[in-house]
């Protein structure tokens, strides 16, 4: 029987505790044994519930017992979650977590922790819910050179777009849909600023580079500047608006960036709807691949959660190696990057042929008063140069 502490019995906790009962048979057939849990670390107690028998309120409970084996964090957030996965590894236990902001603040650290102590940290569910991701790095794509990584990481983000997409609504309608459907969050900066995607993005080029990237380095842009008649445009070109969290092999090292991008038909994250949430995935042997299904929710991030934890227990005596190390990559400035450009602006076409020369002009039904046109491919750096002669700029998306 192996024992298990989940510190953190909010929805994701509570979800591994539930998955771990109704799939304990499947789970222990695949562990080689039984998983058991043992302790719920939690602020908070839970009267007339089965789980309160469980319920300590100390994490040095869980630290000191020799019985339990693995711990799952599922608290959020930076502190105290870093202090107490420490002191889990210290203590010589397996730790797995969903906690993005840990992973993408903390991950290297822990990682050579777990590597010091001979167990193992895990973190499948930070990125992409119960989307497989990180084990795929891991394992099953060690022969490629992973060339770029494109996904749609935010379910409350791609909700939102394919709302005001479906039905034409304008950004706070749709995000207050959002909060009342528990979409987003009462304080749901995070999400629509892409301080979100961005975490995430940070561990997925930490992974794939072997280094330390760190999120703040990252150039972030949100959605709350998108607006009904971006989405009017957008139809008129048989685009979809997405917010993208990319990250991409240049010559001279990784460029990372999140912006919301006008993807055509054809591209593979154009018909990612809704709290679905897609990661696209090109290596130099592989090519392409795309990792697809449910971004966020209780039961699938927690089906996450515990697939980590039957590894853990299928390797409890050994070190799963993981290249990230704490030396810090300085990324490519991502002006450097080539895009398209859809802007709208209230200046004439002659303006907008002095400052960009040939572009391809874009007509909205029921919109007037300003031009909406797609530039040539031009570096970010060159972009700024010349959009600074334009005047009042209403709007800017990058065209994938």
């Amino acid at each position: 029987m192996i024992k298990v502490a989940v510190m953190g019995y909010g929805t994701v906790g509570s979800g591994v505790v539930e998955v771990l009962d109704i799939n304990r048979n499947s789970i222990a057939k695949r562990a080689g044994d039984e998983i058991v849990v043992k302790y719920v670390l939690d602020l908070r107690d839970f009267p007339g519930e089965p789980i309160q028998e469980k319920i300590v309120h100390d994490y040095q409970t869980i630290e000191n017992d020799p019985e339990v084996q693995i711990v799952v964090e599922t608290m959020g957030g930076v502190e105290p979650a870093y202090t107490f996965v420490k002191a889990m590894l210290n203590a010589g236990k397996h730790v797995t977590t969903s906690n993005k902001a840990l992973v993408a603040a903390k991950g290297a650290e822990l990682i050579a922790l777990a590597k010091e102590k001979n167990v193992n940290f895990m973190f499948e569910a930070s990125v992409g819910g119960g989307i497989p991701i990180i084990r795929p790095l891991n394992s099953s794509l060690t022969a490629d050179e992973i060339e770029e990584i494109t996904g749609i990481v935010n379910g409350t983000t791609n909700y939102m777009m394919t709302k005001m997409s479906e039905e034409g609504s304008e950004f706070d309608d749709v995000l207050k849909d959002a909060q009342a459907k528990g979409y987003a969050e009462k304080d749901p900066t995070a999400d629509i600023e892409g301080y979100d995607a961005c975490r995430k993005i940070a561990i997925l080029t930490s992974l794939v580079c072997g280094q330390q990237v760190d999120f703040e380095d990252i150039h972030t842009e949100g959605i709350t500047k998108i607006s009904a008649t971006d989405i009017k445009y957008a139809k008129a070109m048989g685009r979809a608006i997405k917010l993208l969290a990319s990250s991409k092999k240049v010559d001279e090292g990784y460029v990372a960036m999140v912006a919301p991008f006008l993807l055509p038909q054809t591209h593979p994250l154009y018909s990612v709807n809704g709290v679905f949430n897609a990661i696209f995935v090109h290596g130099n042997v592989l090519g392409d691949a795309m990792f697809y299904g449910s971004g966020a929710g209780k039961l699938p991030t927690a089906s996450a959660v515990v697939s980590d934890v039957v590894d853990m227990a299928k390797h409890l005596d050994v070190n799963i190696a993981l290249e990230w190390s704490s030396k810090k990559l300085e990324l490519v400035d991502y002006k450097n990057l080539k895009n398209r450009y859809f802007v709208r602006t209230t200046a004439d076409k002659a303006a907008v042929e002095k400052a960009f020369g040939s572009v391809e002009y874009v007509v909205a039904e029921g919109v007037s008063g300003e031009i909406g046109f797609v530039t040539e491919s031009m570096s970010e750096a060159d972009y700024e140069k010349r959009v600074a002669s334009l005047g009042d700029v209403l709007q800017m998306i990058r065209v994938a």
